[in-house]
């Protein structure tokens, strides 16, 4: 045991990457954190308990191997430990960065439970990877033989591209269509820099072009081509836009201007970063800098809401939350570093109303409290009379999640069959939807989730797409 590398929690403290001062991140959309040293990342990942159940892989929707890489972080087996990583995701870097760890991984962490606190699993996993690029140890993806099929991939978020990586290196010619001008969904529009830097997502998509993926950008299922014009062109299909539309507020003035969408907001504010023109941004109108800004939710959006509001030069920032902090489905990490950066949280409150009519002037809002538990075990808020209130606002950013769009409408499929939620009706043996050869995955399927179980059910979709097309390709040859 004198030499053992591993179980070191015991004398060894819990030590993160070390964040920027909140004056001086604020100041910019870079990531916060910085990357370990060689030294940290190995004396970090030897804190790790090696127990015999690891829950911390059980818990991660890719069943990552995390104590093996762990290991052989410690050892300086570095090249070994990207390899075993990217065995399992097909975008462990960006895991590391967007993951709420605190929920899977390091939340179920052996010796978080003891108290000696979680393994900095995903900060090990950032720095993996990061480290795998710059020693060019990130191989080409390996294409396979050519089958004479091919694949179409409706949707270029997490779970889109992981099916197409996977297909193609099987061997499929692969097409994606996406309705944005660069692909990556959400990882490149929805989240801000500060949590995941646009060159990071970028290069991954490149090394899928540079593996021969087609891209299709600004295509619109619907009006570019309906979805039996895909299904005629290629062997399978699938479907992996994720859910876009944005839940609704019903108050009186909501349709005030300067009562937005978080989603709008994030775009303009992303594509500001790429360099591009924005006209509303530069109008003002998609811009918080000089403004009282209210954001309702309190999500992992409504985070992302009003940090980039802070970045902007908001005059102020609240965030107004209908359930406690300890009953919001946002990362507390987020909740905390939005608080260190000035932006004030408003528990326990919902909007009633929305003042102004050229412009939005306030919100007036009511305490709420949590009373029975709803459906989901969650105790549902009810407002408590007698204790409204007004904040100033000049800006309002609605954060309340997202549904499903209409996806029999817009691609022209009626016969597309959907849930009573929206959300695509799927065989959950074969993954595909009520028409044969059309698969789906993802947020469309599950709702809105996470990047990781999007990764997850884009690598259990190719496996199921790839039976499908063995079995097609065999059909075709006795006939």
């Amino acid at each position: 045991m004198a030499n053992e590398p591993m179980l070191k929690f015991v004398g060894l403290g819990q030590d993160y990457p070390a964040k920027r001062a909140p004056d001086a991140r604020t100041d910019d959309f870079g990531e916060i954190s910085a990357r370990y040293a060689d030294a940290k990342a190995e004396e970090q990942a030897s804190r790790c308990s090696q127990c015999g159940v690891p829950y911390c892989s059980t818990h991660c929707p890719l069943h990552n191997h995390i104590p093996d890489w762990l290991k052989l972080t410690t050892e300086g087996r570095l090249r070994e430990a990207y390899e075993l990583s990217n065995a399992t995701s097909t975008m462990p870097e960006i895991c590391g960065r967007i993951c709420p760890q605190d929920r899977l991984c390091e939340g179920n962490c052996v010796i978080e439970f003891s108290g000696h606190g979680a393994v900095t699993i995903g900060s090990v996993e950032k720095y993996i990877t990061d480290t795998a690029w710059e020693q060019g140890w990130v191989e080409p993806v390996k294409v396979g033989p050519a089958r004479g099929q091919s694949v179409g991939v409706i949707g270029a978020g997490p779970a889109g591209l992981t099916t197409a990586e996977l297909m193609r290196a099987r061997g499929y010619e692969v097409h994606i269509y996406d309705r944005h001008d660069r692909a990556g969904g959400l990882l490149t529009y929805g989240i801000p820099g500060f949590k995941l830097e646009k060159p990071v997502v970028m290069r991954r998509v490149d090394r899928l072009k540079d593996a021969g993926i087609v891209f299709h950008h600004g295509f619109e299922v619907g009006k570019d081509a309906t979805l039996e014009q895909l299904r005629a062109k290629h062997d399978a299909l699938l479907i992996a836009t994720g859910v876009y539309k944005p839940r609704a507020i019903k108050a009186p003035g909501v349709g005030a201007p300067g009562v937005i969408d978080a989603l709008v907001y994030l775009t303009a504010s992303n594509r500001k970063g790429f360099g591009d023109a924005v006209a509303a941004f530069d109008d003002g109108s998609l811009n918080a800098e000089g403004k009282n800004v209210v954001v309702i939710g309190g999500g992992d959006t409504a985070m992302d809401c009003v940090r980039t509001a802070v970045r902007q030069g908001a005059t102020s920032v609240k965030c107004l939350y209908r359930r406690d902090r300890a009953n919001m489905p946002g990362s507390q990490r987020e909740t905390k570093n939005a608080e260190e950066e000035g932006v004030e949280f408003v528990w326990l409150s919902a909007p009633e109303a929305f003042d102004g009519t050229e412009g939005v002037s306030g919100v007036r809002a009511i305490k709420m409290r949590l009373g029975q538990p709803d459906a989901s075990g969650r105790r549902a808020p009810e407002p408590d009379p007698g204790t409204e209130f007004r904040l100033d606002a000049d800006l309002v950013i609605k954060a309340l999640g997202f549904d499903p769009e209409d996806l029999p409408g817009m691609f022209g499929a009626p016969e597309l069959s959907v849930t009573r939620w929206g959300t695509l009706r799927v065989d959950h043996k074969t993954m595909q939807t009520s028409l044969d050869g059309v698969f789906a995955a993802g947020d469309i399927v599950r709702g809105a989730s996470l990047v990781v179980w999007a990764i997850r059910d884009g690598r259990d979709v190719a496996d199921r797409m790839y039976a499908y097309l063995k079995a097609k390709a065999k059909q075709k040859v006795a006939a």
